[in-house]
């Protein structure tokens, strides 16, 4: 997992660590890993522990937000390591409006994936 720089860490408005994400999800700790492991979700080491966190706009109630997967995805294979889709996701982007971040969790997926998709060129 990585660990972000203080730039990273203040673009992300909210955090939860993976215990507070397997009590939202309603699974066990053990799931939530798989879902990092899988990509489906990113996760980062930050604060004095080094706790691994999820950015809170990831989760959406009792599931994860629709279309992160997808954008994730995207995102990887455009070559993004984990601190340069935060910095995406969460940095403005005048042309939605708001950050990605916001975007999809406002179920404006589409928007975001072809933002991402345009990156590739």
């Amino acid at each position: 997992m990585t660990e972000i720089d203080a730039k990273i860490d203040a673009l992300v408005p909210a955090w939860l660590t993976l215990p507070d994400i397997a009590e939202r999800l309603g699974v066990e700790v053990t799931r939530v890993r798989q879902l990092v492991k899988e990509g489906q979700l990113i996760a980062v080491r930050r604060g004095e522990n080094r706790a691994l966190h999820v950015p809170a706009a990831f989760i959406d109630g009792d599931k994860v937000v629709k279309g992160l997967t997808g954008t994730l995805t995207l995102l990887r294979d455009d070559g993004f390591r984990v601190e340069e889709m935060l910095e995406w996701l969460f940095t403005p982007d005048p042309s939605l409006p708001g950050t990605p971040a916001q975007a999809l969790s406002e179920n404006r997926g589409t928007e975001v994936k072809r933002r991402a998709q345009a990156l590739a060129v």
